[in-house]
């Protein structure tokens, strides 16, 4: 069976994951949210609109109203890479969000995870 690239999965599958991982760490979907608006600019509002959408992974991030210029400030590893070594600009973005709602989940406070230079 092919598999499926992320960028081209349905937000309406992925961001609900985000949230799940979250939460099962005692956070909550608004702090989920506020780290998305943080990164990419869209409001509240947009990730539920979004949701109900079919909108794609990569579409969500390619259509950001404003990627947060300090985002390049979020180092670390994912999934067993370096997010600041990615060299797929829109893959880069996609674990940008990936490791501020891993930051989230590990308790993190927001003031850090939202990185303001």
């Amino acid at each position: 069976m092919p598999r499926t690239n992320v960028t081209q999965m349905p937000f309406s599958k992925l961001y609900p994951l985000l949230v799940n991982k979250a939460e099962k760490k005692g956070r909550t979907r608004a702090e989920v949210d506020q780290v998305t608006t943080w990164l990419t600019g869209y409001t509240a509002e947009d990730l539920v609109r979004l949701e109900k959408s079919d909108t794609s992974y990569g579409d969500f991030f390619r259509s950001a109203p404003r990627l947060n210029p300090n985002r390049t400030f979020i180092t670390g590893k994912i999934c067993g890479v370096r997010v600041e070594e990615i060299e797929d600009p829109l893959m880069r973005e996609i674990r940008y969000l990936d490791k501020l709602v891993d930051e989230l989940a590990k308790g993190k406070p927001m003031e850090k995870i939202c990185r303001n230079g």
